[in-house]
C-alpha cells in the first residue's frame, strides 16, 4: 500500500502539470512563461520539488523563488490570474486539506512577491516598481 506522502507527492505532480498546461495556453500568463522557460521537463521537476517541500516539508527544493521572478515582465494582473488559475487547479487535483495549504502558501507568495516587485506607490496610489 502506498504511503500518504507518496500519494500526496503524486497529487502535487499532477497539480503542477495541469496548472502549467493551462498557464502556457493562457493569454496573459502564457507569453511570460513561454518566453522564460526553455526546458519544461526541468521546470516541472523544480516546481514539483518546490511544492513538495512547501506542502510536505520534503526538503526537495532549495532556492529563492523571488529572485527568479523579480525581473520578469509581470504586472499586478498577472498575480490575480496566476492565483485564480492555481486555485482552480489545486482544488481539482489535490486533497482538500492539501489544496487549502497550497492556496494559503500561494496567496502568501503572491502578496510577498507583489510587495517586493512593486515596493512603491505611484501617483495614483497603486503599487509601482518605481518611486513616484
Amino acid at each position: 500500500m502506498e504511503s500518504t506522502q507518496t500519494t500526496q507527492e503524486d497529487a502535487i505532480g499532477v497539480c503542477v502539470r495541469e496548472f502549467y498546461a493551462k498557464a502556457r495556453k493562457d493569454d496573459l500568463l502564457g507569453p511570460v512563461f513561454n518566453a522564460k522557460v526553455d526546458d519544461w521537463d526541468v521546470h516541472m521537476r523544480v516546481i514539483t520539488n518546490f511544492w513538495s517541500n512547501a506542502l510536505l516539508g520534503t526538503g526537495a527544493y532549495k532556492g529563492s523563488p523571488f529572485v527568479l521572478h523579480m525581473n520578469l515582465p509581470i504586472e499586478l494582473e498577472h498575480f490575480t490570474r496566476w492565483l485564480a488559475l492555481f486555485e482552480d487547479t489545486a482544488k481539482a487535483t489535490l486533497p482538500p486539506d492539501l489544496a487549502a495549504k497550497a492556496l494559503a502558501k500561494a496567496n502568501h507568495m503572491a502578496a510577498s512577491f507583489k510587495a517586493g516587485i512593486f515596493p512603491f506607490a505611484g501617483p495614483d496610489g497603486k503599487p509601482s516598481r518605481h518611486p513616484a
